[in-house]
């Protein structure tokens, strides 16, 4: 059952939107490691506006997916990608419907 998720706002730099784009479907990989995180999506919301939701069972899979190789990779090209630092957002799953 889906409890806590994070969604992450991210501003593209002027001309960094394709390699913003790239970056983005690379973690995916990186996720499907990664147990606790039930389900994660990379979006495009605007021309250089992009997001991520990511959803877990409990605040114990979050704070994994936080401190694992995803947000690692992106905090360390945060500043070359986006025009300002990404903003994380903490998330409580109220209702959720998932595939079975």
């Amino acid at each position: 059952m889906v409890k806590t998720a994070l969604f992450v706002r991210l501003e593209a730099k002027p001309g960094k939107e394709q390699e913003v784009e790239s970056f983005l479907m690379s973690g995916l990989p990186l996720v499907e490691q990664e147990p606790a995180t039930i389900a994660w999506f990379a979006l495009k919301i605007a021309p250089s506006v992009y997001g991520i939701f990511d959803a877990f069972p409990d605040d114990a899979g979050r704070e994994a997916h936080l401190s694992g190789k995803v947000a690692e990779t992106l905090m360390a090209r945060a500043a070359d990608l986006f025009a300002n630092a990404p903003e994380i957002m903490n998330i409580h799953v109220l209702a959720a419907k998932l595939p079975s």
